[in-house]
């Protein structure tokens, strides 16, 4: 379904992605784990356009997007739920839920709602008086709100509560169950190593390991650096 080949990304003289290359098949959860400052987010701006590959090339769907600009891979079925929980905070939950579908002029807000009962709850609030978690809960709904086929999650529990990380891996869960291919970037790679089928192990901007997710897990080098072990 996505197919990253020879990825380099530089900023400057400084290159931060390093000739990655992986896939990801259709129904799968897929992982990137690494430490802060490995390439995990640069990686995904390049796939979703928001930052341009110097070398290497991403294919969705059979079609190259190396160049293609964000619009365009969303109208193809791509999207991204941001870091960072980045939501619009004078702007209801319902009109954030509307820009997330100006591509399909989707007016099915019930859907999400059905997925995030508290969405519903808050609908007419000010999106930047929700709490982190709904806030992430937001992020994603209105990612879904454009009928991807695939969506690319960048750092979904950064900041929350224990509880609350849970809950969002499960809705995750929920919507790769009915049928979502994701492509999870997380540096909780317990949790994030726990819902997925494959994983890619990054340092440095370099794919170090790549495997079976309940493999990693099982992994001395992996225990050491990213599991407590």
């Amino acid at each position: 379904m996505l197919r990253v080949k020879d990825l380099q990304v530089s900023y400057g003289a400084i290159s931060a992605v390093k000739g990655v290359s992986f896939h990801v098949d259709e129904g799968e959860i897929v992982s990137l784990i690494g430490a802060n400052g490995a390439g995990k987010t640069t990686i995904m701006h390049a796939i979703s356009g928001l930052l341009q590959a110097s070398v290497g090339s991403t294919e969705f769907l059979g079609t190259n997007i190396t160049k293609m600009q964000p619009h365009g891979i969303t109208a193809l079925g791509l999207a991204q739920v941001p870091e960072g929980r980045r939501v619009f905070a004078k702007m209801s939950v319902q009109e954030n839920l509307s820009l997330g579908a100006y591509l399909t002029k989707s007016k099915d807000y019930q859907r999400i709602y059905d997925v995030f009962p508290r969405l519903y709850e808050r609908r007419k609030q000010f999106a930047g008086t929700l709490s982190g978690g709904e806030q992430q809960m937001l992020a994603i709904g209105r990612a879904l709100m454009s009928n991807p086929k695939m969506l690319l999650m960048d750092e979904p529990s950064m900041g929350l509560s224990p509880i609350l990380v849970k809950e969002i891996f499960r809705i995750i869960q929920d919507c790769n169950q009915a049928g979502m291919t994701i492509l999870l970037v997380e540096q909780n790679a317990n949790m994030a190593l726990s819902i997925s089928e494959r994983a890619y192990v990054l340092e440095t901007g370099n794919i170090v390991l790549e495997g079976p997710a309940k493999e990693l897990m099982g992994n001395e080098n992996v225990k050491k650096a990213y599991l407590g072990g």
